[in-house]
């Protein structure tokens, strides 16, 4: 995958979203600062966007009245931080969609994550975490620090997600299942060769890629050819979760 192939829309939030990681991610350390004033220095005609994302982090932290839409968006800043901003620049017919799809997602990978479920209750739970969705009774206690809290309170995210519409709900319930299941395949074995890396990389991240250029597609703001770039959005995700794996290696 390349970011040259990719749609000029990808490439310009992914630019954006790159700015604002070294805005606001980076340690504020003197070192810190010497990469942004260089970063700045390098690309000046930059510095604008970089402006417009920092306002945009800070609207973001401007919450919706409705109480379950205020915890979506208040738990979303706190568990992602980089992908909150982006989510905000999102059309309005999009934006929610997006926020739960992420938020879906997150609680998924928290259960993977928790060293402390046994194999035994954890296999199952992945395999069926779609149906959670839809489940305004279900809570769990898993994680850490606020993905303890986003389980605690998933029956908000549930709320937002039976108002959406009913496509992208099946959008995101269908990439949550195929997620789970992948997640689930690797509970018991390591990963040892390449095609299981691809493989792995394919259910964590590239499923990620396919699921947003269908809630593209299903919100017509995109056109339906969105729906036939499964090879392109699955690369897009593979190159970015490869991208993070040899970053934090």
């Amino acid at each position: 995958c390349c970011l040259v192939s990719a749609p000029p829309f990808i490439n310009r939030h992914w630019r954006n979203l790159n700015l604002w990681k070294i805005f606001f991610i980076r340690d504020r350390t003197m070192g810190a600062l010497t990469k942004i004033l260089s970063e700045i220095w390098a690309h000046p005609e930059e510095l604008g966007a970089l402006m417009r994302m920092r306002a945009k982090a800070k609207a973001a932290k401007k919450l919706p009245k409705n109480k379950s839409l205020a915890f979506c968006y208040d738990i979303l800043v706190t568990v992602s931080r980089s992908f909150a901003v982006v989510i905000q620049e999102l059309h309005p017919e999009l934006r929610d969609a997006v926020c739960v799809f992420y938020l879906v997602l997150r609680a998924l990978d928290t259960v993977e994550d928790d060293m402390a479920i046994p194999q035994e209750t954890k296999i199952p739970m992945l395999n069926a975490f779609y149906e959670k969705c839809t489940d305004r009774t279900f809570t769990m206690e898993c994680g850490d620090g606020e993905y303890k809290r986003l389980m605690r309170q998933y029956p908000l995210v549930v709320d937002v997600f039976l108002s959406l519409k009913k496509e992208y709900q099946e959008v995101i319930a269908d990439i949550t299942k195929r997620m789970g299941e992948g997640m689930a395949e690797f509970i018991p074995k390591e990963v040892v060769t390449v095609a299981e890396y691809d493989k792995y990389c394919h259910y964590v991240a590239g499923l990620v890629g396919i699921g947003l250029s269908n809630l593209f597609a299903a919100s017509e703001l995109e056109t339906d050819e969105f729906r036939d770039l499964d090879a392109l959005s699955d690369s897009m995700g593979k190159f970015l979760q490869k991208t993070n794996i040899i970053r934090d290696y």
